[in-house]
């Protein structure tokens, strides 16, 4: 279940908030420790592409657009 369809049914379930706490209890999706999920992007929050070299946590297409501001140069 992704967290869009854990997030959906809430809509359905604000009328009786016990089976709202138990729906959540049981569904709610669980926080990783490891694996490509928990590499995500500061800036745009893709797990697509991450360059997590020196702490910077940011995806490729991110890390091309702030590179001179974080002060990297391109070497030929």
């Amino acid at each position: 279940m992704t967290t869009k369809d854990f997030k959906k049914v809430f809509k359905q379930l604000k009328a009786k908030p016990e089976k709202l706490a138990k729906y959540i209890k049981h569904n709610s999706p669980k926080k990783r420790e490891f694996g490509k999920s928990t590499k995500k992007c500061r800036l745009c929050g893709s797990d697509k592409g991450p360059v997590t070299q020196y702490g910077i946590n940011y995806c490729r297409r991110c890390f091309r657009l702030n590179a001179k501001k974080l002060g990297f140069k391109k070497y030929y």
